[in-house]
């Protein structure tokens, strides 16, 4: 077994795409395109006076309001370019708060794992399971771009 599995192993459910998988995707989303570059980025929250922006390097992302940067901010930092936002924007913080803490955890096995390493060494691993965590984001796919309504309403039966 390789260090990147033992690495997926050890964080169990708090592994970013099983939280996307089993608690984003069965949600009502749309898909946002992020136009950043897929490697891990580094991210930063402003405050601006039309609402909040993400910015990724030079690019920056609009966004309603913060749980919605926030949650943003962690699928730009592992550089995932389509992701599935949840439309129900109460739904977010918690969703977040989970993705946030298995972020910490990720963070925390990783250094555990460095130990010893050289930074080439601990860079290649830390590159291949965020690859792995992005490859596996990818494949799960972030849906339509507008959440479809299809209720019926006693006016008219669809």
């Amino acid at each position: 077994m390789d260090e990147v599995s033992k690495i997926r192993l050890a964080l169990k459910t708090d592994w970013i795409p099983d939280i996307y998988l089993n608690q984003i995707r069965p949600l009502r989303t749309r898909s946002i395109e992020l136009e950043i570059p897929e490697r891990e980025n580094s991210t930063e929250i402003l405050e601006t006076l039309l609402g909040f922006e993400l910015k990724v390097g030079r690019r920056r992302i609009a966004s309603p309001n913060l749980p919605t940067a926030h949650y943003l901010q962690i699928f730009a930092q592992i550089g995932c370019r389509n992701v599935a936002v949840p439309y129900d924007i109460t739904s977010i913080p918690l969703i977040c708060n989970d993705l946030e803490r298995s972020w910490g955890r990720l963070t925390m096995v990783l250094e555990a794992q460095g130990i010893g390493r050289s930074p080439q060494q601990f860079g290649k691993l830390r590159a291949a399971v965020i690859r792995l965590i992005r490859d596996e984001i990818k494949k799960a796919g972030a849906g339509e771009l507008m959440p479809l309504f299809n209720k019926s309403t006693k006016q008219r039966n669809d």
